[in-house]
């Protein structure tokens, strides 16, 4: 039976993005600006101390995610518009998951009567990439260390799956007063799949006055400044820095060489078209290989059973064995 709430209000989960007002959404800053009530970690309501003027406060605590959230919902049932605040963005280990699992116990749906708004904001995998140059310009994941909630056996598995498939990655949460192991068994799996000097940026209070940037290698991160105000960035295995600027490259040269200005187009390749060794032209090539489907997967480190599927099934309208 879903819950009907006689006096509907409005809950924002409003990302503050890095911080700064100058980051601050127009959305987020109007949504504060409705709100009755704003809710949100100590933290963040400081950097908010001038936009606060004749509205209630509620502060809470670091780990007190579930009491925002149901802070939020109590004082929407009266009729009050909530402005609950998270840095970043709401939905990036932020405070639209636990609102919502709050209003779901609760018996919330969208017609039941209290309106729900996601305003997104920066996350910091966003802030600290560019303070230190383009290193998200190929693929990328954020993987957060804290095993508050987590266990680490599974954050470990990530972690090596991450590494292993030359993702660049970020690392939230990577250490705390109590937490200062886990940055270096992420260090410790990282280092069976990527070279002891790939890049590494460490951020710190992006946009904020106690901003740090550090560039360091893989080998020697733990050894720099890394606390729960840090975003750590691992490159992959092409990332490189120059003139103090990180950069992980986009694949255009397996496709053009520049000459005097003037871009070329490599022999084999077609602009506009899927690389030579993209999907359909490497099917063909391990289809005419004569290599074993074990050989293969070596070669590609992919799973033998993904490649004995493509040479026995070599067209999509067979893709049972897959």
């Amino acid at each position: 039976m879903n819950a009907t709430f006689t006096h509907p209000g409005k809950i924002m989960l409003v990302g503050l993005g890095p911080g700064s007002h100058e980051h601050l959404t127009a959305r987020a800053r109007a949504a504060i600006a409705e709100a009755d009530t704003v809710i949100g970690y100590a933290t963040y309501i400081r950097l908010l101390t001038d936009l606060l003027d004749g509205k209630e406060v509620v502060k809470k605590g670091m780990t007190e995610e579930l009491d925002r959230a149901i802070e939020a919902l109590e004082r929407a049932q009266q009729g009050k518009k909530v402005a609950l605040v998270s840095s970043g963005d709401a939905g990036v280990y932020g405070m639209a998951g636990p609102t919502f699992e709050v209003l779901f116990q609760a018996g919330w749906t969208p017609d039941s009567g209290i309106e729900v708004e996601i305003i997104p904001g920066a996350s910091a995998i966003n802030s600290c990439a560019a303070l230190v140059g383009a290193p998200l310009t190929h693929d990328f994941c954020a993987i957060s260390l804290s095993d508050l909630l987590t266990p680490w056996p599974v954050i470990a598995r990530r972690l090596d799956a991450a590494a292993y498939a030359d993702f660049v990655v970020a690392l939230y949460n990577p250490k705390s007063g109590r937490r200062t192991r886990q940055i270096e068994e992420a260090q410790r799996i990282f280092l069976r799949h990527r070279a002891p000097d790939t890049p590494v940026a460490i951020v710190k209070s992006a946009y904020r006055p106690k901003q740090r940037i550090e560039f360091t290698t893989l080998l020697a991160m733990t050894e720099a400044e890394i606390g729960m105000l840090s975003t750590v960035l691992i490159g992959n295995s092409h990332t490189f820095i120059q003139h103090g600027r990180m950069v992980t490259p986009r694949g255009y040269a397996n496709k053009y060489e520049l000459h005097a200005g003037e871009r070329e187009t490599r022999a084999g390749e077609q602009a506009g078209h899927s690389l030579a060794s993209g999907l359909e032209g490497w099917l063909a090539t391990i289809r005419s290989s004569g290599k074993s489907a074990p050989d293969l997967a070596r070669e590609y480190r992919l799973p033998v059973e993904y490649i004995d599927a493509l040479l026995r099934h070599p067209t999509p309208d067979s893709p049972a064995g897959i």
